[in-house]
């Protein structure tokens, strides 16, 4: 099971593959404000434990195990960005609410939280009550 900085790491890295089509250690260093030692620390035990293949001074590329836990963990983060904007979190918490939170639910809390999210879409009325009660609150 990753930890939260593995996690971290892993979402970063397959975010970078991704848009630029690789990662670096600077680029991951910059991406999560931690030094580049830090980095290459976190990407050997990512070798070691199977989430991808590093070769010192050539790159990286994440293995299937580590694609599919890196697409897992990006569509978690969305999801959750996606939930709190929909129950009318303030635009700018957003980022750092999640970023908070992510790590601390279970798999099955986050499918839960899809379940809602998707019943909220579909259901326009209980997003109309909810920011209706929003603004009484701020009165």
């Amino acid at each position: 099971m990753p930890t939260p900085s593995m996690e971290d790491h892993i979402e970063q890295i397959y975010l970078l593959i991704d848009n630029k089509g690789y990662a670096r250690v600077s680029d991951i260093a910059e991406a999560l404000s931690v030094l580049p030692s830090s980095v290459t620390k976190m990407v050997q035990k990512l070798d070691k434990d199977g989430y991808l293949v590093y070769e010192k001074y050539r790159g990286l590329t994440l293995t299937a195990k580590g694609e599919k836990l890196g697409k897992r963990l990006v569509q978690r983060h969305d999801l959750l960005e996606q939930f709190l904007r929909i129950i009318g979190v303030d635009e700018e918490r957003i980022y750092e609410d999640v970023e908070g939170i992510e790590h601390h639910l279970s798999w099955n809390a986050i499918d839960r939280i899809a379940d809602l999210v998707q019943l909220m879409e579909e259901e326009k009325d209980f997003v109309a009550k909810l920011d209706a009660m929003k603004a009484q609150q701020n009165i």
